[in-house]
């Protein structure tokens, strides 16, 4: 193939402004592919490096009755009917417990391999899903910016886009946490209808367009098409590693998509960053909230758990490591559907082996509050810090999350 073209800063940024950040395809809910230039990954996966992978819980999940302050009488002084009791509970300490359907989550924790992060938010908290989203997308509250924080640390880490497929974002359109300026996101959802939907009278067109050259006189033109021509390699390449994919482990009743992180790791595909959404909103929980949430988080405690499982068995175990957030919690009172409203701060987590397993930050407190909301007490970009800097190894984190952020020591093992 070709050597793909050379852009300037301003016609990739351009290209990008305009939509071509991923090659859209037809079908598939929205399929979206970045280029793939060769069989993956003999040549290029290092068995030896590291992943991150990040779990989005969308809608804001109630991190109060998620990591449950049982030993503090202000929580059930503010839900009364939606408290859950200490008996009901998978307790962790004299404090707190999870959800009794976070099995998954409880082994994790009790195994040392889970950091529990307390009170992380953000100061000038939005309550909109939209801007709060995008806020922890960009790492950069009220900025405007416009790549992604897992876009930016991947043009930090590899300046030149050296790494295939540095980025994968298993959704039906690209997420923002994972825009570049110098990688392009390979973005899928379903691996069995990955591919490009076209009509018959098309197709000789599109075969040759795949087949040609790059060399004309306008780069950003070559820049296009071969993003065309490599998405019918991409396609190919994530099939193959799907339907290559075999496991014994049971990845719950609503898998999400970490299973198909597992078949591309399993392929040796040389991905240092998975984004994974669980997606719809679905933690959103103003109305009947008690049943929903302990369901949501059977399915995502008990799939988490799964990848986890996975890993070890594929000897990968070492190499990963999972963060888990939510774009802001819930008010501490529940309302009077049995629901609770948006709210600021919350518990994230950071999940695997080489994780130094414990809680981190301080718990908020539940009656000095901002107008029924919890005042955070760990900066979210604290989190990114560290897994920049201790999962990731580049040290450089204040260029990528425009300020200095105290990683959390939470990789002492890994050092």
């Amino acid at each position: 193939m070709a050597k793909t073209p050379k852009l300037s800063s301003g016609e990739r940024e351009q290209l990008i402004e305009a939509g071509f950040g991923s090659m859209v395809l037809e079908g598939a809910g929205g399929v979206a592919t970045s280029p793939v230039w060769s069989k993956v990954a003999d040549a290029q996966a290092d068995k030896n490096e590291r992943i991150l992978v990040i779990v989005e819980l969308s809608g804001g999940n109630d991190g109060l009755n998620t990591v449950v302050p049982y030993g503090d009488d202000a929580y059930y002084k503010a839900r009364p009917n939606l408290g859950l009791r200490k008996d009901k509970l998978l307790r962790i300490d004299d404090h707190f417990g999870f959800q009794k359907t976070m099995g998954g989550f409880e082994r994790l924790y009790k195994d040392g391999m889970m950091g529990v992060v307390h009170g992380v938010g953000y100061d000038q908290p939005s309550f909109s899903h939209f801007s709060s989203m995008a806020f922890w997308q960009t790492g950069a509250p009220n900025s405007g910016e416009a790549y992604g924080w897992l876009g930016r640390m991947a043009d930090a880490i590899d300046p030149l886009g050296h790494t295939t497929n540095f980025l994968v974002n298993i959704d039906d359109s690209q997420s923002l946490a994972v825009r570049a300026m110098n990688h392009v996101p390979l973005v899928f959802n379903d691996p069995d209808n990955f591919t490009r939907h076209m009509f018959h009278e098309q197709q000789e067109a599109i075969a040759a367009v795949d087949a040609r050259g790059n060399g004309s006189a306008n780069p950003s033109q070559d820049f296009l098409f071969d993003i065309l021509s490599s998405a019918n390699r991409s396609e190919h390449l994530v099939r193959d590693a799907w339907n290559a994919y075999s496991t014994p482990i049971d990845y719950g009743l609503a898998p999400f998509g970490l299973e198909r992180v597992a078949a591309l790791i399993a392929a040796n595909f040389p991905t240092k960053v998975y984004y994974v959404p669980y997606r719809n909103n679905a933690f959103d929980t103003h109305v009947y909230q008690g049943d929903l949430h302990a369901r949501l988080w059977s399915y995502t405690s008990d799939h988490i758990s799964a990848f986890v499982s996975d890993m070890e068995r594929l000897g990968r175990g070492d190499d990963v490591v999972v963060m888990v957030f939510s774009e802001f919690g819930r008010r501490v009172a529940e309302n009077t559907s049995l629901g609770t409203d948006h709210g600021t701060a919350g518990p994230a987590f950071i999940i695997g082996k080489s994780v130094a397993g414990g809680q981190y930050g301080a718990p908020p407190s539940l009656t000095d509050l901002d107008e029924g909301n919890l005042k955070f007490t760990t900066d979210y970009r604290r989190i990114y810090s560290t897994l920049i800097e201790g999962w990731m190894g580049h040290r450089e984190t204040s260029a990528i999350l425009r300020n200095d952020f105290q990683p959390l020591p939470i990789f002492g093992r890994a050092a």
